[in-house]
């Protein structure tokens, strides 16, 4: 079944069942446009065999990006860029869909001087104010004004993210959202900006291009979103023009462990996914904790899941799909010391990077590798400053 291809509600005929899901590749010029290797990366894993790469995070606004290595996509933006990384990630008759991103609460602090999420927090590590009714209320227009920019692009088709602690995951978490409207209380009430925002974006692009959406089964936290509410969210966007639900976990807050670092063997939110799939009227993807070919068909033939979102595996081996489909597996690094927090993303980063580059990977642990990454940001943070016209942080 890995080989498969995939037909999506809309129409749209995926290749195969393997997906480079999104992260962070932080390739962005540092101003919000595309680089030549960033397109060389998506032509890579397009060669590879992935049926469709998700370019994480495109930015309807530089006011709340998740890193400075994050592209902007609003308009008056030089074409060239975006249409020689549409036509990379078109290799072979991949797929190229650009993950809709606004971090809210979670937004970069050097390069958002006013962050803004559900509710107002001032907790160690995390301060923002609440956003107001009438800025809620034109999100969703303004999600769906970057979508049908990434469409005109000739980028194949989009995911809002609602997922790992950004805007639309922190609406959904009540750990974040401490609204008394509309927006804010019941599980009915924190899905609403979701919803509106899913329907906004279906409207906005072709009705052939596919629209997912990648939802956190679970926040790990305690007393964030759970399994029994993101079940009834994935409920919820059936008959919304959904063509994949991609489920992953985990958010960003400060201190929270990482998803993606877990030492657990497996695929994570496995259970979750199954459950989803019987709720939805759209396919399902499983992203994170697939490390094998066995795992990865397990999960395709048990009815878990219709597709496997991989990224690390894919900065690993970026034709994984191939080797799979020779019966090879990959080794995945194990570290001499204990690494830092955000080391083990930093490691990776760095090694995508290399790959984008086509050049060999530097033999760093996860702490050099992690200097390294802070260093590179606070130098394209002041670069987004200069192009955005944004104040210095305080």
């Amino acid at each position: 079944m890995l080989l498969d291809p995939l037909t999506l509600p809309c129409g749209a005929v995926l290749r195969n069942r393997i997906a480079k899901s999104a992260m962070s590749d932080s390739l962005g010029d540092g101003t919000g446009q595309p680089t030549a290797a960033q397109a060389n990366l998506y032509r890579i894993w397009a060669e590879g065999g992935a049926a469709v790469s998700i370019i994480g995070e495109v930015q309807g606004s530089p006011l709340f990006a998740e890193k400075p290595g994050n592209l902007v996509l609003q308009g008056g933006d030089a074409e060239a860029p975006w249409e020689a990384l549409a036509e990379a990630g078109r290799t072979g008759g991949a797929h190229l869909w650009a993950q809709l991103g606004h971090a809210g609460a979670m937004a970069h602090p050097p390069i958002s001087p006013d962050p803004k999420g559900p509710s107002a927090l001032d907790v160690p590590g995390l301060k923002c104010a609440a956003l107001s009714l009438p800025d809620i209320r034109a999100l969703p227009d303004a999600f769906a004004r970057t979508a049908k920019l990434a469409e005109a692009r000739g980028l194949g088709g989009v995911q809002v993210h609602a997922a790992h602690g950004f805007l639309l995951s922190q609406f959904l978490s009540p750990l974040f959202n401490r609204r008394g409207d509309a927006y804010g209380g019941s599980i009915q009430n924190r899905m609403r900006l979701v919803l509106e925002v899913v329907e906004a974006v279906r409207d906005a692009v072709a009705p052939s291009t596919p629209v997912a959406v990648k939802l956190n089964a679970t926040d790990q936290l305690d007393g964030g979103l759970t399994e029994d509410d993101a079940l009834r969210v994935a409920a919820e966007l059936s008959g919304r023009g959904v063509d994949l639900l991609d489920v992953s976990g985990g958010t960003y807050f400060p201190g929270a462990p990482s998803a993606s670092d877990a030492g657990g063997k497996g695929p994570y939110f496995a259970d979750f996914a199954r459950a989803a799939r019987g709720k939805i009227d759209a396919p399902v993807m499983l992203t994170g904790g697939v490390k094998t070919q066995a795992q990865a068909r397990h999960v395709l033939e048990s009815g878990t899941a219709d597709m496997i979102g991989l990224a690390r595996a894919l900065i690993l081996a970026p034709d994984l799909p191939q080797r799979w489909e020779a019966g090879e597996d990959i080794e995945f690094p194990r570290f001499s010391t204990p690494p830092p927090p955000g080391g083990i993303t930093a490691w990776y980063t760095m090694r995508l990077t290399a790959l984008a580059e086509d050049r060999a990977a530097e033999d760093l642990e996860p702490a050099a590798a992690l200097a390294a990454y802070d260093a590179r940001d606070a130098e394209r943070a002041e670069a987004w400053r200069a192009a955005f016209d944004l104040p210095a942080p305080h």
